[in-house]
């Protein structure tokens, strides 16, 4: 298939519309088979469970087309395994991992000509989300369903390379114990997006989000999970329940661990103790590791020997290997990479 006529290496990382797009129903207690459709637009009651209760959850995921000419996908069960894991807390009908998986593959065949070429640094973003659909004016779920994914062509998430981050500790929690902040649910997001706001404002890049009982203990940013590296080169990445289990921060510790011969540890991560390590990074799906170079803690600065110019040398050799493995350059552990074609 010819690509579609793109400056691929132009582009941002926003929504660009693509041809098709997958859409699943659940009701009567059941999901019907899927199909890919044209349309890109939703109609529901004014009334809908997911415009009144925010009952909705989502994922995030990429297809790459890889060194030798293959599209593939990376890791994928694990992101169906984390939306059945948002589904069962947000009283949602799981949407099963075959199932989910086979939507991914039929998106990204119908939408193969906005698949980016290899050395182009972009990719095709994949995006399934699932949300309560009939009208719900009681506090109670929904009894209907709607699953889809939507792909979109996205650039590299830094041009010009990877400069560090300036972030600073929020006044601001991102999730309470016990709550919803090892889930993927959209009502998380929403309660960062003033502290982001609030942190543009004040020029800084992100949040750091401590825990929500003490806050004596770094969690996450409103998106991404931290990982550190000691000064004796040991990945260290904080351990909480109301942590997001990022795929890309897992897939990290592995590639630390297997491929370049590192001590990792997830552990509870005092705020007291960032001032000694060495390097510090978030990781996503976005960027798969964004440098972090000073920390502002109302007023006073924790600044990392790895500098506010580049990567530090260890989180460059962990991003170098990961990218590595999605683009097929360094073999992956079985199972990691899914092929579409």
């Amino acid at each position: 298939m010819d690509k579609k006529n793109i400056d691929w290496s132009n582009i941002g990382f926003g929504y660009i519309k693509t041809d098709k797009r997958y859409v699943s129903n659940y009701s009567n207690g059941k999901w019907d088979d899927g199909q890919i459709i044209d349309d890109d637009m939703i109609t529901m009651s004014e009334c809908a469970c997911v415009l009144q209760y925010a009952q909705t959850i989502f994922e995030g995921l990429k297809a790459y087309t890889t060194k030798d000419g293959h599209i593939v996908v990376f890791r994928p069960d694990l992101n169906a395994e984390r939306l059945a894991n948002s589904a069962k807390r947000m009283e949602m009908p799981v949407f099963p991992v075959e199932k989910f998986i086979d939507s991914i593959e039929q998106v990204v065949r119908a939408n193969e000509a906005y698949v980016p070429p290899y050395g182009t640094g972009a990719s095709l973003y994949l995006r399934p989300y699932m949300f309560g659909i009939n009208p719900v004016i009681g506090v109670k779920p929904a009894d209907e369903f709607q699953y889809r994914v939507f792909t979109t062509p996205v650039g590299p998430y830094f041009k010009g390379g990877a400069k560090p981050l300036t972030i600073k500790i929020s006044d601001f929690d991102r999730a309470a114990p016990k709550g919803t902040g090892y889930i993927k649910a959209g009502l998380n997001y929403a309660m960062s997006l003033h502290a982001i706001v609030t942190a543009h404002n004040e020029g800084f890049d992100e949040n750091m989000y401590l825990d929500a009982a003490t806050r004596t203990k770094v969690e996450e940013t409103g998106g991404a999970n931290f990982l550190f590296v000691t000064k004796d080169n040991k990945i260290v990445t904080p351990k909480s329940d109301s942590i997001l289990p990022s795929i890309t921060r897992r897939s990290l510790m592995t590639v630390a661990k297997d491929y370049l011969g590192l001590e990792v540890e997830e552990r509870e991560v005092y705020l007291d103790e960032v001032k000694d390590f060495a390097e510090c990074g978030l990781c996503g799906t976005a960027a798969v590791i964004s440098p972090v170079g000073k920390i502002n803690n109302h007023g006073e600065e924790i600044c990392f020997p790895s500098g506010m110019d580049e990567m530090g040398p260890v989180t460059k050799k962990l991003y170098d290997t990961l990218t590595g493995i999605q683009m097929g350059r360094i073999e992956a552990p079985e199972g990691w990479i899914k092929t579409i074609d």
